[in-house]
């Protein structure tokens, strides 16, 4: 491979997941992948968006930002409600993600907000967002479940969230696969793909790229085996994290 990386080819980054990182929010998780941190939080609010009201189910929806320092040189912030195509596309497969995994019946007329602000970014952004914002969802909704009974419905968590989601990169580098791209490895890669998985091993979403180059049938196999990898591994870290924070 022409990036160096310290890692063999299958391995994740080291992940670092600290949950109710802000006082002001229980349901906030700060997650660390190698080197690219993400602050995930997970809003909730009574009501739904307008054009889904009366039909007694849920919404869940998600923002994502990088802040101006998370890399370098600076990221000029979105201002006067003018977001870049970039942010626009991952915030809405951060969205999409989510809302694959949550039953929306189960959680009644409520919105939940996730939202990912990239703290500091070496790859993987995207990623480290949908495995981080799934457990500040969790969280959420254990919040829900244990508060006072209301007119909505009681929650029952694992109703709500029958299962979980997590998400990982790999590519292609001079024929070689690799799992977990960071900054360094992604901008070297023939190859970029993005890997949306449910903890029972049920694809979300591919988004697959060949930079100049293109892939085979076996190339495309060897991709998919190793992300399913890396997603397993992920989904036992969030249910370990879940767990301790409960």
């Amino acid at each position: 491979m022409s990036a160096s990386t310290d890692r063999p080819h299958d391995q994740l980054r080291q992940v670092q997941i600290e949950c109710g990182y802000l006082e002001s929010n229980p349901a906030s998780v700060l997650y660390r992948s190698g080197k690219t941190i993400v602050l995930c939080t997970a809003s909730i609010e009574r009501g739904v968006p307008p054009w889904m009201e009366g039909k007694g189910k849920g919404w869940v929806t998600a923002e994502y930002n990088m802040l101006p320092g998370s890399t370098s040189p600076r990221k000029r912030r979105d201002r006067s409600g003018k977001v870049d195509g970039r942010t626009t596309e991952i915030q809405r497969l951060i969205g999409r993600s989510l809302r694959a995994i949550i039953d929306l019946d189960a959680l009644g007329e409520r919105m939940i907000t996730v939202d990912c602000d990239v703290l500091q970014a070496d790859g993987g952004t995207r990623t480290a967002s949908i495995t981080g914002g799934f457990i500040a969802l969790s969280l959420a909704v254990a919040q829900l479940a244990k508060q006072p009974a209301s007119e909505l419905p009681t929650l029952d968590p694992s109703a709500v969230l029958p299962q979980s989601v997590a998400a990982i990169s790999v590519g292609v580098i001079q024929d070689d696969v690799v799992l977990d791209l960071d900054y360094q490895l992604d901008s070297a890669a023939d190859v970029d793909m993005n890997v949306v998985m449910t903890g029972k091993g049920r694809f979300i979403e591919i988004q697959g790229t060949g930079e100049e180059a293109t892939f085979d049938d076996a190339q495309l196999a060897k991709m998919l085996s190793l992300a399913k990898k890396g997603i397993a591994e992920l989904t036992a870290l969030q249910s370990e994290a879940i767990s301790s924070a409960s």
